[in-house]
């Protein structure tokens, strides 16, 4: 007979009835790479719990000035921190572009290997992650193009690469919150969606673009139902704002990588040391000329240096190197950047808790009510496009949004159409600057806008419009539940994806397209069968063979990442690496009493 429990006490739990709830949470579909529950019972995926969500407490009159100057001063700090968060994104970029902008003009004139569609796209990848502004590389794609330096087909590929480089700056903002585990799941994973989205997007229309010419002729037929006319610059507020500060620290004459490209450099630097040219009165002559007093003629001329004016910031006739200058702002930037990221973080997390932070989760992560639920996701990326489009950068947009998805207040689900809406705001901004190009350059630039556009637009069209086939989602969260458990598979991706991979196929394709195709080929195959496989296993393991219904008997380092865990722990035993902070929540989630009652033991 079963003894009753005095006060409502639970037993502790057994070896046995821990094994029983871990075998249910498996079986209920929870992935055994990292922790889905957390203390509590809940979802991992699921909104942190609130904090202060009570009831509001009586103060005195002394007590409420106290919070809202408090209240106040978090606002400041928090407008100030992202303030300087955004100028250490601008300097962190020219930092890039002076490391790697004349390697990233080198990399251009090699039309040879721009034929093949793969180097193309490689080196439109590498290209944005050397100088970190889409933009910059968009505006050599133009110029070469409107030099008859490439052509718009060879240039297609390279648009592609471009799209997808530029993800890499809101993945570089997720490293700053690996601090804590579940906030960088949540900061990664929204960072990872972007990325698949575009790689996702490119798999699929760089063959077809190869085999048809789709976005070229779309948009030759686009350039020719329009009749185009140059207009104006489109409106630069962020710039407004950062530019007074950044323009003290460096500035950069973005004109040189372009020259560079197109083998027309005159400048060796790309730091700009004369911003502009004085202007002189001419001085009229108060001497009166007669005849036994002629006038002398005085020497109006002067030199064109003297006629310059200097600009003025800290690198102005320092003598340093674009290389050393680039190493100086890199190392600050980054020093900022991270300061400041962490800041924001912290008072977020002050900020939005109780009610305030239930209002703005309402807020952003609402839809409309039924049946117009479905264009909850398109106002969003209505809204994404639009704000990129004032903020005249789609970086520093995703690279906002992912410290608010690391602290819980926007969803992956609501996060990724405003990721595809900052694509297409982007490439609205370069059609209105390509619209203010010269006479010259218009249509060229135009169609090029034109390509980045449809691609975008495209790529919305396979990866969202049905709902079962936004892949890039459920991607993002596995990749979010590895570095969950595994931190160190962020840093692999981030190597992997924009370095490692795009620098061995620029490899492959220097020694020609066969020699391409025939490694790259049997390795993208072998790729997509372990895919295949793994789906199999999982919905379908009874189509197939016996010895591919589990990967037990390969060797444990092939199909477990626990070998490399401990390889890499080993080498680096500092609290980042190792799984004990992981270890003690899964604990303490099987050890609460509510979580083993809930249970059927």
């Amino acid at each position: 007979m079963q003894h009753s429990l005095a006060g409502g006490q639970f037993p502790n739990p057994t070896l046995d009835a821990i094994d029983l709830v871990d075998r249910n949470l498996r079986n209920a579909g929870t992935s055994t790479s990292s922790p889905s529950l957390e203390e509590g019972g809940t979802d991992s995926w699921a909104f942190p719990q609130l904090k202060n969500t009570g009831q509001l407490k009586e103060v005195s009159m002394a007590g409420r000035l106290c919070q809202v100057i408090i209240s106040f001063l978090k606002a400041c700090g928090l407008l100030g921190s992202l303030y300087f968060f955004i100028c250490s994104l601008d300097i962190l970029s020219s930092a890039f572009q002076l490391l790697g902008s004349k390697m990233a003009g080198d990399i251009f004139k090699d039309n040879v290997v721009l034929s093949n569609p793969v180097a193309g796209l490689v080196i439109g990848v590498l290209v944005t992650v050397l100088v970190q502004s889409s933009s910059t590389s968009s505006s050599i794609v133009v110029s070469m193009v409107a030099s008859k330096l490439l052509t718009v087909q060879v240039s297609v590929p390279i648009i592609m690469g471009v799209n997808v480089g530029t993800s890499i700056t809101s993945t570089l903002v997720s490293m700053a919150q690996s601090g804590d585990r579940e906030e960088f799941q949540r900061a990664f994973s929204g960072s990872a969606v972007h990325g698949i989205f575009n790689w996702l997007t490119v798999l699929v229309l760089l063959p077809l673009e190869s085999a048809t010419s789709a976005l070229e002729r779309l948009s030759e037929l686009a350039l020719g139902a329009a009749s185009l006319q140059p207009g104006g610059q489109a409106p630069d507020i962020l710039k407004a704002l950062t530019q007074p500060f950044t323009h003290l620290i460096i500035q950069l004459d973005s004109n040189v990588i372009s020259s560079t490209a197109t083998g027309n450099a005159t400048n060796s630097s790309l730091i700009k040391q004369w911003c502009g040219v004085r202007e002189e009165k001419p001085q009229e002559s108060t001497e009166e000329c007669s005849i036994f007093k002629p006038c002398t003629e005085r020497d109006s001329t002067v030199s064109p240096e003297e006629n310059k004016v200097p600009c003025n910031h800290l690198f102005v006739g320092s003598g340093l190197t674009d290389l050393a200058v680039g190493f100086i702002l890199l190392a600050a930037s980054l020093l900022v950047l991270c300061t400041c990221l962490v800041l924001i973080v912290k008072l977020l997390n002050s900020v939005l808790q109780g009610r305030i932070a239930q209002a703005v989760r309402t807020v952003i992560n609402a839809d409309f009510p039924f049946p117009f639920g479905w264009l909850s996701g398109y106002s969003a990326i209505l809204v994404g496009a639009t704000l990129t489009f004032l903020l005249q950068s789609s970086s520093v947009f995703t690279a906002a949004i992912v410290p608010l998805m690391g602290v819980g207040v926007i969803s992956l689900e609501r996060a990724y159409p405003l990721f595809l809406g900052s694509n297409i705001g982007t490439t609205t901004t370069a059609l209105l600057a390509a619209l203010a190009s010269p006479a010259d350059m218009l249509l060229i630039a135009v169609q090029v806008a034109l390509i980045h556009f449809f691609f975008n637009l495209a790529g919305i069209l396979l990866w969202y419009l049905v709902p079962v086939l936004r892949l890039p989602i459920p991607l993002a969260k596995r990749f979010g539940d590895l570095t969950a458990q595994y931190r160190w598979v962020a840093i692999v991706y981030l190597l992997f994806t924009f370095l490692l991979l795009p620098l061995a196929a620029f490899g492959l394709s220097l020694a020609g397209g066969s020699v391409l195709a025939a490694v790259g080929g049997p390795l993208v195959g072998l790729l997509l069968l372990i895919i295949l496989v793994n789906v199999l296993q999982k919905h379908r393991p009874s189509s197939l063979p016996r010895c591919l219904r589990s990967w037990a008997w390969l060797p444990l380092w092939l199909h477990s990442l626990e070998p490399w865990d401990h390889l890499l722990s080993s080498c680096c035993p500092c609290r980042a690496c190792n799984n004990s902070n992981m270890t003690s929540k899964v604990a303490n989630c099987y050890e609460n009493p509510e979580v083993i009652a809930s249970q059927q033991l």
